[in-house]
C-alpha cells in the first residue's frame, strides 16, 4: 500500500511540500448525479422552478466552488486554475441531472479534488433550488473518472 503523503512520520497531519515538482498541464473529470422525481425534473427542464433557472445557478456554483476548495478542504493548496467546465445532463429511469466537471490547471499539484468539489457543490445547488417541491433527492455517485498530468501519470475509470 502506498504511503500517505498527508501523514509525516509522526502521523501528523501536513500540507504536502510540492516545491520541488515540475509544472506540468492538469486535468481532472468527476462525475456524480442527482436522483429525483420525475415531475421535479420536468419542472427543471420547463424552467418552472421558482428560484430561477436551475442548471445556470448550478453552473456558476460549481465553477465557484472549484475556485474555493483550497479553503473547504484543508491540505488542498491555492491553485490558479485555468478552466471549470460543468456539463448537466438530464436523464429518465431513474430521473435524474448528471454532473460532470472538467477542471485545468498548469500548475505543480493536481486538480482532482476541485472537480469532485465542483460536482458536489453542483448537486447541492440543484437540491436547494428544487426542495420546495422535491425533498427526497438524493446526490451521489461522486467520484474521479479521469486525471492527467504530474509524475502519477494518467488515471482512467472504468466505467
Amino acid at each position: 500500500m502506498a504511503k500517505l503523503s498527508h501523514v509525516d512520520d509522526q502521523g501528523r497531519a501536513r500540507m504536502v511540500d510540492v516545491s520541488d515538482k515540475d509544472v506540468t498541464n492538469r486535468i481532472a473529470v468527476a462525475r456524480g448525479a442527482i436522483r429525483m422525481r420525475p415531475q421535479t425534473l420536468e419542472l427543471i427542464l420547463k424552467g418552472k422552478v421558482e428560484k430561477g433557472d436551475v442548471f445556470s445557478v448550478a453552473r456558476v456554483a460549481g465553477i465557484m466552488a472549484a475556485k474555493k476548495t483550497s479553503e473547504l478542504i484543508p491540505m488542498c493548496h491555492p491553485l490558479n486554475i485555468t478552466s471549470v467546465e460543468i456539463d448537466l445532463n438530464p436523464a429518465q429511469n431513474p430521473a435524474r441531472v448528471e454532473i460532470e466537471a472538467t477542471v485545468r490547471v498548469d500548475g505543480k499539484t493536481g486538480v482532482e479534488m476541485e472537480a469532485m468539489t465542483a460536482v458536489a457543490v453542483a448537486g447541492l445547488t440543484i437540491y436547494d433550488m428544487c426542495k420546495a417541491v422535491d425533498r427526497e433527492m438524493s446526490l451521489g455517485e461522486i467520484r474521479l473518472v479521469k486525471k492527467s498530468g504530474g509524475k502519477s501519470g494518467t488515471f482512467l475509470r472504468k466505467e
